[in-house]
Formats: structure tokens, C-alpha cells, sequence
């Protein structure tokens, strides 16, 4: 599962991958879009399973993001199969965001 969250200065994505390894994890920022790559392997070759529910393989998983980025202050942190990324604000995308008030509805 991912989370997407954002402040005035970063977004931050979170993602759940257990069962991951650091080392199989793999993020690239291209273009405005985020992709989280990975392999989830196998922990034994025990054909005898009668049921497994479990889910092993290749995974892929690219979010577009919602503001423009500073990409070389993007960072990354995998602890205990979750992996977050910080992704900075550019100042243009700072700088587009503006409160806009709220009045009362006039009557109809």
C-alpha cells in the first residue's frame, strides 16, 4: 500500500512493502512521475505447499506527482519493510499555491 501527502514544502510517499529487502527496492523520479520497483522473493522452494496466499514476484508501482519537485533533494529511507520518500518542493510549486477565501453563499 501507498500513502501520498503533501505540505506547503514536500510531499511525502510511503510505502508498505513487507517481506522486502532493502537491496530489491528500487525508486526513480522521471518526468514528473515517482515508479517503485522491487521484488518480493521467495523464502524457500517447498513444492509440498498445499495453500499459499502469499505473493512473491516483481512489483511496480509509479505515482504522478501532484507539484513540481527539486529533484536532487529527493532522499529515501527503507525501516522495517516501509519506505519513505521526501520529495522537496520546487519554489515555483511553493510559490503556486495561494490561500483563497471563503465568503458567505449570498442568498438565492
Amino acid at each position: 500500500s501507498v500513502e501520498l501527502s503533501e505540505t506547503d514544502k514536500e510531499l511525502k510517499v510511503v510505502a508498505e512493502l513487507p517481506g522486502v529487502e532493502e537491496k530489491d527496492v528500487e525508486v526513480l523520479l522521471n518526468n514528473g512521475v515517482l515508479s517503485i520497483r522491487g521484488e518480493k522473493k521467495s523464502e524457500s522452494e517447498d513444492k509440498g505447499r498445499r495453500l499459499s496466499e502469499r505473493y512473491y514476484g516483481r512489483f511496480e508501482r509509479d505515482l504522478t506527482l501532484p507539484a513540481e519537485v527539486q529533484e536532487d533533494k529527493v532522499s529515501a529511507a527503507f525501516n522495517n519493510g516501509v519506505l519513505t520518500i521526501t520529495l522537496p518542493k520546487s519554489e515555483q510549486a511553493r510559490q503556486r499555491a495561494r490561500r483563497i477565501k471563503i465568503s458567505e453563499a449570498a442568498p438565492h
